[in-house]
């Protein structure tokens, strides 16, 4: 398939210690798009990850959590690409960014890594920044020197409560992102959801 989605990735950090932490934000879109769409997720030792194969406006798509830290994520996704031949524009990668506000999801094709670990190893183990981003805002600490523990610590009810109303939101383009209208659900997202700026 030319456009369009067929692998979505969810990046995270394994383990309980990070469950519920800033940094897991693309692990909990994965979990709420699995609340939407009927599969379970399994896990494939030659992956490095855990996959489920999904039916989203009548594609199928693979859903993938790479079970390594963060910033070894390139390593699953690659592997998962490669195996179903999957090309790096129609894959959707699942993040956090601070750079948006909690409460706020955008749309991104391609770019840089912006500093975000876990792109910053996807983009040349793909060999391409050409994959697709959901961008799920966290907000910033304020200074680069509280970034890393910001990001592995659990965010206060209230914000993780617009967290997840900014995923489900996302969620709910899922159809339209997956059959590539991109740009509709840029002017949703971008538009109308709670954290606009």
């Amino acid at each position: 398939m030319s456009e369009g989605i067929s692998l979505i990735v969810g990046l995270g950090n394994p383990g309980e210690s990070y469950a519920n932490t800033r940094h897991n934000a693309g692990f909990r879109f994965i979990s709420a798009v699995l609340k939407n769409y009927t599969g379970q997720l399994r896990h494939e030792n030659k992956f490095g990850g855990d996959i489920a194969k999904v039916l989203i406006a009548g594609r199928e798509v693979w859903l993938l959590v790479p079970m390594e830290y963060m910033n070894l994520s390139g390593t699953a996704v690659s592997k998962v690409a490669n195996f179903y031949k999957i090309e790096p524009k129609n894959i959707l990668v699942a993040h956090d960014e601070l750079d948006i506000p909690p409460g706020a999801v955008r749309l991104k094709i391609g770019g840089g890594h912006g500093g975000h670990n876990g792109l910053r190893d996807i983009v040349p183990k793909l060999g391409s920044s050409d994959f697709v981003r959901l961008r799920i805002g966290i907000g910033h600490p304020g200074s680069a020197s509280k970034v890393s523990s910001y990001v592995l610590n659990k965010a206060p009810s209230a914000e993780a409560t617009l967290t997840d109303t900014a995923i489900d939101n996302a969620v709910r383009q899922l159809e339209d992102i997956v059959c590539g209208n991109y740009q509709k659900v840029m002017n949703e997202l971008h538009t109308h959801n709670l954290g606009n700026s």
